[in-house]
């Protein structure tokens, strides 16, 4: 009996060193749990390692503050909202929010790696976006007439879109969005019609506060004295902006 014993505890000593130690990890119960074991746990909670899903708020908070100051795209729906109404500017807006998705989605899918390998391409798409602005400003000094009735038409679709390409702001958005709110583990499709979602979702209302804030000054430059002074006004933000894309 006395032998049977020995023999019993010798083993149960022989199966205890063969149990690994136990060692505190920072994961979660379920990076913890061995594979084999994750096959009881609930489906999301076997997943929900392979997610990680910035904090929406931020991400939220973000794109309203990018979307609602002034910058080239909200200047140019000021000036096109006052000389064509905001009915004839919905097409401007409309190119501005699909060139910005083109864009979101280029960098969200290593666009951006571009920037990183030549600095100097990101400059030069940056002078060239501050030289259309800088002419635009010139070309409304030269103007007496800022209303739909003295010619010309409103930027098409086509063209604000691809305006979104020249303008540092829009890139600067993109790339931020991109490096610390983008999803991982949702997938591609997923990926981009979430990040797409929130920042058009946002975006295209402060768009219209600006285009509906260029319309109401209609009444405003009807007069002689108050075209002028618009003119001044919107060649000098132009010529800020400009120059805050390049410093």
């Amino acid at each position: 009996m006395i032998a049977e014993r020995v023999l019993a505890a010798c083993r149960d000593r022989q199966r205890l060193r063969r149990v690994p130690p136990f060692r505190r990890t920072g994961g979660s119960p379920v990076q913890c749990a061995a594979p084999q074991a994750r096959v009881y746990l609930p489906l999301h909670a076997a997943r929900v390692h392979h997610l990680n899903m910035p904090d929406p708020l931020a991400f939220v908070t973000y794109t309203f503050v990018m979307s609602i100051t002034p910058g080239p795209n909200n200047v140019m729906l000021t000036m096109s909202g006052a000389r064509f109404g905001f009915r004839r500017t919905v097409p401007h807006m409309l190119g501005i929010a699909c060139g910005f998705v083109a864009q979101l989605l280029l960098v969200c899918a290593g666009f951006a790696a571009l920037f990183a390998r030549w600095p100097g391409l990101q400059s030069a798409l940056a002078w060239v976006g501050a030289a259309y602005l800088l002419y635009l400003g010139f070309t409304l000094l030269r103007r007496t007439d800022v209303t739909a009735d003295s010619g010309g038409r409103p930027l098409s679709f086509l063209q604000a879109a691809l305006f979104q390409f020249l303008n540092p702001k829009a890139w600067v958005m993109t790339v931020t969005a991109a490096t610390l709110f983008l999803p991982r583990g949702l997938g591609a499709l997923a990926t981009g019609g979430y990040m797409a979602g929130v920042m058009e979702g946002i975006g295209l209302p402060c768009m219209a506060i600006w285009a509906l804030f260029g319309s109401s000054l209609r009444g405003l430059i009807s007069a002689p004295r108050g075209r002028m002074a618009f003119n001044v006004v919107m060649a000098l933000a132009l010529g800020t902006t400009a120059v805050m894309m390049v410093r």
